[in-house]
């Protein structure tokens, strides 16, 4: 890694798996409600208080995948001639400014997806004008053809749910015996199994494979609150509004809903970015 990068750019996957997740968190919010009532009779200075910088706890609203589809299933499809209004193209994620960033571990584990998803792109490409089409590349077509012929927000649902339910949550250690592995798409595939940025960046590439512009697709690095991790979503814009597309959760949230968790950087087809602490409240004062 250069010196002149940050340590945070040393990512590294600590993916949780869902059940193990969902065990801790339940063990936490027993040990919390206990503290909860035995902190304010033993500390003399009373309640608690939270962080004083308020983007480490955003305001979460969950709004269930199911509901993005049965929504979608009713609204009318747009028309792809009409342009999108500039309000819906400037919105950034999570209303956060970002910095580019040029080397280091997650540079050069993005820099190398990427090559491995414009290859598999030429695939697919193939595969429409072929009789033939190798059978990771056929699994691909047949994700991203999930909720074809709906509006863009139901196909995303839709193709969130294929993919989740495609791979089976597995950590690195477990499946390659090393700390941090970026599978491409059709590797992820073929395997069955991988962890959060796998499943990401087979969303990516379904994404795009089903028609979503480049520009509204992007994989975020998170870190959590608690637990106290690294995490890799995908984000897509519908309707001018960022969508949060967890493989742990079937629930899609919305970026500036989301909460527990604070966005370190972004990943697309321009490379990769980090959010600058602070914007998002500026932004909002503006």
């Amino acid at each position: 890694m250069h010196a002149a990068i940050p340590s945070t750019l040393m990512y590294r996957s600590v993916c949780s798996i869902p059940g193990i997740f969902f065990s801790v968190r339940v063990w936490a919010l027993g040990l919390g409600l206990f503290l909860a009532a035995a902190v304010p009779l033993l500390s003399p200075f009373g309640s608690l208080t939270y962080p004083a910088d308020p983007t480490a706890f955003f305001d979460f609203t969950e709004i269930e995948a199911a509901s993005f589809i049965e929504n979608g299933l009713n609204a009318a499809i747009p028309d792809p001639t009409q342009p999108v209004s500039n309000g819906e193209q400037a919105a950034p994620l999570f209303g956060m400014d970002t910095v580019p960033l040029f080397g280091g571990d997650l540079f050069e584990k993005w820099s190398h997806a990427l090559v491995e998803i414009t290859r598999e792109l030429e695939a697919l490409k193939r595969c429409r004008t072929s009789e033939t089409c190798p059978a990771d590349a056929q699994r691909l077509i047949d994700l991203s053809a999930e909720g074809a012929g709906r509006n863009d927000r139901a196909r995303v649902g839709l193709i969130n749910r294929a993919v989740d339910l495609a791979i089976t949550p597995t950590s690195d250690e477990a499946q390659w015996g090393t700390p941090d592995h970026w599978s491409a798409p059709f590797e992820t595939l073929r395997s069955g199994r991988g962890d959060c940025e796998d499943y990401a960046i087979v969303k990516y590439l379904a994404l795009l494979e089903a028609g979503i512009s480049k520009d509204d697709i992007k994989i975020v690095v998170l870190k959590n609150v608690f637990p106290n991790e690294d995490h890799a979503v995908l984000a897509v814009r519908v309707d001018g509004e960022w969508l949060i597309l967890d493989n742990r959760t079937l629930t899609l949230v919305r970026d500036m809903d989301l909460t527990r968790a604070i966005p370190e950087f972004v990943l697309d087809q321009e490379g990769v970015r980090r959010f600058v602490s602070g914007s998002r409240n500026h932004r909002a004062a503006s």
